[in-house]
């Protein structure tokens, strides 16, 4: 299938209305902390992305990004980890939580939630999951996927090494042995390249627009992000292989 046809399915892919419910939905962390969640079932028997959010955000960077995902015949949770603020109008209830609760709230705290969520969507149906994290969420998506037999596939949007010295991800992922699909900005290109390096070529996909710098994180699927259909449609081509 040529690269035109295959823009032709994203776009109609895109555009076609779909019936789903949504619902708000909690579960605990391990460390007791409640975590709050936009659940968006298709079918119960489908598989489960999950969906991270980077920095200062909440479940909101995912508020039209989740719907469309939908259309891939996967049921999908937008996930507000304890690390976070508002985005798109919609604040993040696990941070206001974790904050007036006096609950640990760095980056790296916020893996427990990634691991919550897991278990919680596992539970459902038994099925792995796909893991799909932005920016800060992004690497801890890596982490968690390694070694978990829960998690099928890692979607990273603008990975980094943010929990330095505590943490190096780059030497904590050599040798994955599972798919990845790592999406970066045009500066952020060689920076993720090395991250990604102890990682062998049949494993991962490294994708960096063409047509433009592109967004950080999962707000380059963002409608005001110009080079968006290019990014869907490399996500698009990932999920075929999957």
């Amino acid at each position: 299938m040529n690269a035109l046809k295959i823009s032709s399915l994203v776009l109609l892919l895109l555009l076609t209305k779909i019936n789903f419910s949504q619902d708000i939905v909690t579960f605990k962390a391990k460390d007791g902390l409640t975590i709050t969640a936009n659940q968006y079932i298709m079918d119960s028997t489908y598989s489960f992305i999950l969906l991270f959010h980077q920095a200062g955000y909440s479940k909101g960077e995912y508020v039209h990004t989740a719907k469309k995902l939908l259309k891939l015949k996967y049921n999908v949770i937008a996930v507000d980890l304890r690390s976070g603020g508002t985005v798109n109008f919609i604040p993040n209830s696990t941070a206001l939580e974790a904050k007036t609760k006096g609950f640990k709230h760095s980056y790296i705290d916020a893996q427990q939630d990634i691991v919550a969520a897991i278990n919680y969507a596992f539970s459902i149906n038994n099925k792995p999951v796909i893991l799909f994290g932005s920016s800060y969420s992004a690497s801890l998506c890596l982490l968690e996927g390694s070694g978990n037999n829960k998690v099928k596939a890692v979607i990273a949007f603008s990975p980094g090494e943010y929990f330095e010295p505590q943490i190096e991800v780059q030497e904590k992922i050599i040798g994955y042995k599972k798919k990845v699909f790592v999406a970066a900005t045009q500066l952020e290109e060689k920076y993720v390249k090395i991250l990604m390096s102890g990682v062998a070529d049949k494993y991962k996909t490294v994708f960096i627009p063409k047509e433009g710098v592109g967004e950080h994180g999962s707000k380059a699927l963002w409608k005001t992000n110009e080079t968006q259909r290019e990014y869907w449609l490399n996500l698009f081509l990932f999920f075929k292989q999957i």
